[in-house]
Protein backbone atom coordinates (compact mmCIF):
# COMPACT_ATOMS: atom_id res chain seq x y z
CA UNK A 1 0.00 0.00 0.00
CA UNK A 2 1.17 3.10 -1.34
CA UNK A 3 1.71 6.17 1.44
CA UNK A 4 -0.61 9.09 0.14
CA UNK A 5 1.26 12.76 0.96
CA UNK A 6 -0.23 15.95 0.82
CA UNK A 7 0.29 17.96 -1.77
CA UNK A 8 0.44 21.73 -0.82
CA UNK A 9 -0.12 24.16 -3.54
CA UNK A 10 2.45 27.45 -4.06
CA UNK A 11 0.32 30.59 -5.08
CA UNK A 12 2.09 32.58 -8.21
CA UNK A 13 3.77 35.34 -7.49
CA UNK A 14 1.95 38.51 -8.92
CA UNK A 15 3.42 40.63 -11.33
CA UNK A 16 3.08 44.22 -10.36
CA UNK A 17 1.96 46.44 -13.48
CA UNK A 18 3.99 50.16 -12.79
CA UNK A 19 1.89 52.97 -12.22
CA UNK A 20 2.33 56.48 -13.81
CA UNK A 21 3.43 58.95 -11.44
CA UNK A 22 0.95 61.27 -10.29
CA UNK A 23 2.30 64.55 -11.50
CA UNK A 24 3.34 63.42 -15.00
CA UNK A 25 1.39 65.18 -17.61
CA UNK A 26 0.74 62.60 -20.90
CA UNK A 27 0.44 65.46 -23.78
CA UNK A 28 -2.54 65.82 -25.33
CA UNK A 29 -6.24 66.17 -24.45
CA UNK A 30 -6.90 63.60 -21.31
CA UNK A 31 -10.60 62.15 -21.41
CA UNK A 32 -12.03 61.84 -18.17
CA UNK A 33 -14.31 58.70 -17.72
CA UNK A 34 -17.92 59.73 -16.63
CA UNK A 35 -19.25 58.65 -13.29
CA UNK A 36 -21.15 60.05 -10.30
CA UNK A 37 -19.24 63.30 -10.93
CA UNK A 38 -20.80 63.95 -14.42
CA UNK A 39 -20.34 63.78 -18.21
CA UNK A 40 -16.84 63.36 -20.34
CA UNK A 41 -14.39 66.21 -19.84
CA UNK A 42 -12.02 66.93 -21.92
CA UNK A 43 -8.80 68.36 -19.75
CA UNK A 44 -6.43 70.85 -21.68
CA UNK A 45 -2.97 69.86 -22.67
CA UNK A 46 -0.23 71.01 -20.57
CA UNK A 47 2.21 73.44 -22.20
CA UNK A 48 5.68 73.93 -21.72
CA UNK A 49 7.07 77.24 -19.94
CA UNK A 50 8.18 79.47 -22.31
CA UNK A 51 7.31 82.31 -24.78
CA UNK A 52 3.62 81.14 -26.66
CA UNK A 53 3.43 81.97 -30.09
CA UNK A 54 0.38 83.62 -31.00
CA UNK A 55 -1.34 82.79 -34.50
CA UNK A 56 -1.27 85.57 -36.63
CA UNK A 57 -4.61 86.83 -37.71
CA UNK A 58 -6.10 86.19 -40.74
CA UNK A 59 -5.50 90.14 -42.59
CA UNK A 60 -2.08 90.48 -40.85
CA UNK A 61 -0.40 89.78 -44.04
CA UNK A 62 -2.76 92.15 -46.17
CA UNK A 63 -2.00 95.92 -46.25
CA UNK A 64 -4.55 98.49 -44.70
CA UNK A 65 -6.85 99.61 -47.02
CA UNK A 66 -8.25 102.98 -47.96
CA UNK A 67 -11.60 103.80 -47.93
CA UNK A 68 -13.72 103.83 -50.52
CA UNK A 69 -14.14 107.50 -50.67
CA UNK A 70 -10.21 107.71 -50.73
CA UNK A 71 -9.47 105.29 -53.47
CA UNK A 72 -11.86 107.08 -55.79
CA UNK A 73 -11.39 110.44 -54.74
CA UNK A 74 -10.36 111.23 -58.00
CA UNK A 75 -13.91 110.20 -59.64
CA UNK A 76 -15.20 112.56 -56.64
CA UNK A 77 -12.46 115.22 -58.03
CA UNK A 78 -13.74 115.03 -61.72
CA UNK A 79 -17.57 114.88 -60.99
CA UNK A 80 -17.54 117.90 -58.58
CA UNK A 81 -15.00 119.82 -60.47
CA UNK A 82 -17.31 119.22 -63.85
CA UNK A 83 -20.67 119.97 -61.94
CA UNK A 84 -19.04 123.07 -60.18
CA UNK A 85 -17.70 124.62 -63.35
CA UNK A 86 -21.19 124.06 -65.38
CA UNK A 87 -23.41 125.78 -62.37
CA UNK A 88 -20.90 128.68 -61.89
CA UNK A 89 -21.06 129.34 -65.48
CA UNK A 90 -24.23 129.05 -66.42
CA UNK A 91 -25.45 131.36 -62.95
CA UNK A 92 -22.58 134.09 -64.29
CA UNK A 93 -23.96 134.23 -67.95
CA UNK A 94 -27.77 134.13 -66.57
CA UNK A 95 -26.90 136.97 -63.64
CA UNK A 96 -23.97 139.05 -65.84
CA UNK A 97 -22.21 138.95 -62.61
CA UNK A 98 -18.34 139.51 -63.56
CA UNK A 99 -17.27 138.58 -59.90
CA UNK A 100 -18.08 134.97 -60.97
CA UNK A 101 -15.16 135.35 -63.23
CA UNK A 102 -12.57 133.76 -61.64
CA UNK A 103 -14.18 131.04 -59.87
CA UNK A 104 -15.30 130.18 -63.54
CA UNK A 105 -11.75 130.47 -64.36
CA UNK A 106 -10.12 128.46 -61.47
CA UNK A 107 -12.64 125.55 -61.67
CA UNK A 108 -12.28 125.19 -64.76
CA UNK A 109 -8.69 125.12 -64.73
CA UNK A 110 -8.06 122.99 -61.73
CA UNK A 111 -10.65 119.90 -62.81
CA UNK A 112 -8.92 118.25 -64.89
CA UNK A 113 -5.05 118.53 -63.85
CA UNK A 114 -6.58 117.74 -60.17
CA UNK A 115 -8.37 114.94 -61.37
CA UNK A 116 -4.74 113.18 -62.54
CA UNK A 117 -3.17 113.91 -59.74
CA UNK A 118 -5.69 112.18 -57.77
CA UNK A 119 -5.54 109.12 -59.88
CA UNK A 120 -1.81 108.76 -59.55
CA UNK A 121 -2.10 109.73 -55.71
CA UNK A 122 -4.61 107.63 -54.50
CA UNK A 123 -3.81 103.79 -54.03
CA UNK A 124 -5.83 100.96 -52.56
CA UNK A 125 -3.04 100.98 -49.71
CA UNK A 126 -3.01 104.79 -49.35
CA UNK A 127 -1.53 107.71 -50.71
CA UNK A 128 1.46 106.99 -52.17
CA UNK A 129 2.93 110.73 -51.06
CA UNK A 130 1.76 112.83 -47.56
CA UNK A 131 -0.81 114.98 -48.47
CA UNK A 132 1.21 118.12 -47.51
CA UNK A 133 4.09 117.92 -49.54
CA UNK A 134 1.14 117.27 -52.48
CA UNK A 135 -0.29 120.69 -51.61
CA UNK A 136 3.21 122.70 -50.77
CA UNK A 137 4.46 121.23 -54.22
CA UNK A 138 1.63 122.59 -56.43
CA UNK A 139 1.12 125.63 -54.89
CA UNK A 140 5.26 126.44 -54.83
CA UNK A 141 5.97 125.01 -58.17
CA UNK A 142 3.02 126.49 -60.04
CA UNK A 143 4.14 130.45 -58.66
CA UNK A 144 7.50 129.63 -59.60
CA UNK A 145 7.43 128.14 -62.95
CA UNK A 146 4.58 130.12 -64.63
CA UNK A 147 6.98 133.30 -63.42
CA UNK A 148 10.38 132.06 -64.43
CA UNK A 149 8.93 130.38 -67.55
CA UNK A 150 7.00 134.11 -68.34
CA UNK A 151 10.50 135.74 -68.13
CA UNK A 152 12.62 133.38 -69.79
CA UNK A 153 9.95 133.17 -72.67
CA UNK A 154 10.25 136.93 -73.01
CA UNK A 155 13.80 137.13 -73.23
CA UNK A 156 14.61 134.35 -75.65
CA UNK A 157 11.45 136.19 -78.34
CA UNK A 158 13.49 139.39 -77.77
CA UNK A 159 16.76 138.07 -78.87
CA UNK A 160 15.37 135.16 -81.14
CA UNK A 161 12.25 136.61 -82.39
CA UNK A 162 10.12 133.58 -83.61
CA UNK A 163 12.94 131.15 -83.14
CA UNK A 164 12.16 131.25 -79.93
CA UNK A 165 9.06 128.97 -80.15
CA UNK A 166 12.12 125.70 -80.40
CA UNK A 167 13.13 126.90 -76.86
CA UNK A 168 9.84 127.05 -75.38
CA UNK A 169 10.01 123.17 -74.15
CA UNK A 170 13.07 123.55 -72.71
CA UNK A 171 12.43 126.88 -70.57
CA UNK A 172 9.33 125.48 -69.29
CA UNK A 173 10.12 121.75 -68.95
CA UNK A 174 13.36 123.46 -66.88
CA UNK A 175 11.41 126.00 -64.96
CA UNK A 176 8.55 123.26 -63.71
CA UNK A 177 11.54 121.26 -62.39
CA UNK A 178 12.92 123.30 -59.76
CA UNK A 179 10.51 122.84 -56.97
CA UNK A 180 10.71 118.51 -57.97
CA UNK A 181 14.59 118.83 -57.52
CA UNK A 182 14.15 120.56 -53.88
CA UNK A 183 11.38 118.31 -52.40
CA UNK A 184 13.40 115.32 -53.46
CA UNK A 185 16.55 116.72 -51.79
CA UNK A 186 14.34 117.87 -48.24
CA UNK A 187 11.39 115.10 -48.36
CA UNK A 188 13.26 111.79 -50.21
CA UNK A 189 12.62 109.78 -47.63
CA UNK A 190 9.37 110.37 -47.08
CA UNK A 191 8.45 110.71 -50.90
CA UNK A 192 9.77 107.34 -51.95
CA UNK A 193 8.70 106.06 -54.78
CA UNK A 194 6.66 109.02 -55.42
CA UNK A 195 8.22 110.78 -58.13
CA UNK A 196 6.07 110.52 -60.85
CA UNK A 197 3.19 112.31 -57.98
CA UNK A 198 5.59 114.89 -57.37
CA UNK A 199 5.85 115.55 -61.14
CA UNK A 200 2.31 115.51 -61.72
CA UNK A 201 2.27 118.13 -58.82
CA UNK A 202 4.36 119.94 -60.03
CA UNK A 203 2.52 120.35 -63.34
CA UNK A 204 -0.49 120.92 -61.82
CA UNK A 205 0.41 124.27 -60.27
CA UNK A 206 1.74 125.36 -63.83
CA UNK A 207 -1.07 124.08 -66.01
CA UNK A 208 -3.67 125.63 -63.31
CA UNK A 209 -2.16 129.15 -63.66
CA UNK A 210 -1.24 128.82 -67.79
CA UNK A 211 -5.04 127.91 -68.27
CA UNK A 212 -6.35 130.43 -66.50
CA UNK A 213 -3.49 133.26 -68.21
CA UNK A 214 -4.87 131.55 -71.58
CA UNK A 215 -8.57 131.84 -70.87
CA UNK A 216 -8.41 135.09 -69.30
CA UNK A 217 -7.02 136.23 -72.84
CA UNK A 218 -9.57 134.59 -74.66
CA UNK A 219 -12.31 136.57 -73.07
CA UNK A 220 -10.37 139.98 -73.32
CA UNK A 221 -9.11 138.76 -77.21
CA UNK A 222 -10.78 140.31 -80.16
CA UNK A 223 -13.99 139.00 -81.08
CA UNK A 224 -13.56 136.86 -77.86
CA UNK A 225 -16.15 136.93 -75.13
CA UNK A 226 -17.24 133.91 -73.06
CA UNK A 227 -17.98 131.43 -75.84
CA UNK A 228 -14.23 131.51 -76.25
CA UNK A 229 -13.16 131.53 -72.77
CA UNK A 230 -15.63 128.47 -72.49
CA UNK A 231 -13.72 126.95 -75.59
CA UNK A 232 -10.70 127.56 -74.36
CA UNK A 233 -11.33 126.43 -70.59
CA UNK A 234 -12.47 122.96 -72.32
CA UNK A 235 -10.13 122.32 -74.69
CA UNK A 236 -7.18 122.77 -73.01
CA UNK A 237 -8.84 121.12 -69.44
CA UNK A 238 -9.02 117.70 -71.80
CA UNK A 239 -5.66 117.86 -72.83
CA UNK A 240 -3.84 118.10 -69.44
CA UNK A 241 -3.26 114.71 -69.49
CA UNK A 242 -1.38 115.12 -73.13
CA UNK A 243 0.53 117.60 -71.99
CA UNK A 244 2.30 119.03 -68.61
CA UNK A 245 0.61 116.84 -66.55
CA UNK A 246 2.91 113.37 -68.42
CA UNK A 247 6.06 115.35 -69.73
CA UNK A 248 6.74 116.28 -66.03
CA UNK A 249 5.46 113.35 -64.53
CA UNK A 250 8.00 110.99 -66.78
CA UNK A 251 10.56 113.54 -65.92
CA UNK A 252 10.08 113.31 -62.12
CA UNK A 253 9.75 109.69 -62.04
CA UNK A 254 12.68 109.25 -63.82
CA UNK A 255 14.39 111.57 -61.38
CA UNK A 256 13.57 109.55 -58.80
CA UNK A 257 14.40 105.83 -60.19
CA UNK A 258 17.82 107.19 -60.90
CA UNK A 259 17.92 108.07 -57.07
CA UNK A 260 16.41 105.20 -55.46
CA UNK A 261 17.98 101.91 -57.78
CA UNK A 262 21.36 100.48 -57.42
CA UNK A 263 22.11 100.45 -61.31
CA UNK A 264 22.99 103.85 -61.79
CA UNK A 265 23.76 103.69 -65.55
CA UNK A 266 20.17 102.46 -66.02
CA UNK A 267 18.69 104.77 -64.00
CA UNK A 268 20.85 107.54 -66.00
CA UNK A 269 19.72 106.50 -69.29
CA UNK A 270 15.95 106.16 -68.07
CA UNK A 271 16.13 109.99 -66.59
CA UNK A 272 18.14 110.46 -70.11
CA UNK A 273 15.14 109.36 -72.71
CA UNK A 274 13.03 111.01 -70.05
CA UNK A 275 13.91 114.53 -70.46
CA UNK A 276 14.76 114.59 -74.25
CA UNK A 277 11.50 112.94 -74.73
CA UNK A 278 9.23 115.49 -72.77
CA UNK A 279 11.17 118.20 -74.34
CA UNK A 280 10.54 116.72 -77.91
CA UNK A 281 6.90 115.97 -77.37
CA UNK A 282 6.43 119.55 -76.13
CA UNK A 283 8.20 121.33 -78.72
CA UNK A 284 6.48 119.10 -81.45
CA UNK A 285 3.20 120.08 -80.04
CA UNK A 286 4.07 124.50 -79.81
CA UNK A 287 6.16 124.35 -82.72
CA UNK A 288 3.18 122.41 -85.34
CA UNK A 289 -0.97 122.72 -86.00
CA UNK A 290 -0.72 120.00 -87.59
CA UNK A 291 -4.00 117.52 -86.36
CA UNK A 292 -2.16 114.41 -86.99
CA UNK A 293 0.98 115.48 -85.05
CA UNK A 294 -0.63 116.23 -82.35
CA UNK A 295 -2.88 113.57 -82.34
CA UNK A 296 0.50 111.39 -82.21
CA UNK A 297 1.88 113.26 -79.40
CA UNK A 298 -1.11 112.76 -77.29
CA UNK A 299 -1.42 109.25 -77.44
CA UNK A 300 2.57 109.16 -76.48
CA UNK A 301 2.00 110.90 -73.25
CA UNK A 302 -1.29 109.69 -72.55
CA UNK A 303 -0.14 106.02 -72.74
CA UNK A 304 3.57 106.79 -71.27
CA UNK A 305 1.52 108.33 -67.98
CA UNK A 306 -0.96 105.15 -67.49
CA UNK A 307 1.75 103.21 -67.80
CA UNK A 308 3.49 105.18 -65.59
CA UNK A 309 0.36 105.19 -62.24
CA UNK A 310 0.08 101.55 -62.68
CA UNK A 311 3.73 100.91 -62.50
CA UNK A 312 3.98 103.23 -59.66
CA UNK A 313 0.82 102.31 -57.51
CA UNK A 314 2.18 98.44 -57.98
CA UNK A 315 5.68 99.62 -56.01
CA UNK A 316 3.36 101.72 -53.64
CA UNK A 317 1.83 98.02 -52.67
CA UNK A 318 4.75 95.71 -52.52
CA UNK A 319 6.68 98.62 -50.23
CA UNK A 320 3.38 98.64 -47.88
CA UNK A 321 2.95 94.75 -47.97
CA UNK A 322 6.71 94.74 -47.37
CA UNK A 323 6.63 97.30 -44.14
CA UNK A 324 3.52 95.95 -42.64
Amino acid sequence: MTAQFPVTQTPAPRTQVPQAPAHASIPGPVAQAPGLHGPLTTQPRATAPGPQVRPAPPDAADPARCPWHLRLSWLLVLAGGLLAYVTTFVIMVLTGNPILLPTVLLVGAATIPVTVLMLAQSTRSGPVVPGRIVLVTVAASGLFSICAAGLEERIAGAVLGGASILLVGVIEESAKLVVPLIVLTLAHRATRGGGLVIGIAAATGFAVLETMGYGFGALLSKGGGLGALDATLVLRGVLVPAGHVAWTGAVCAALWFLVETPHRGRGALALMVALLGAVVLHTAWDATGSPVLRIVVAAVSVGTLLTLVILTHRSHARRTVTTA
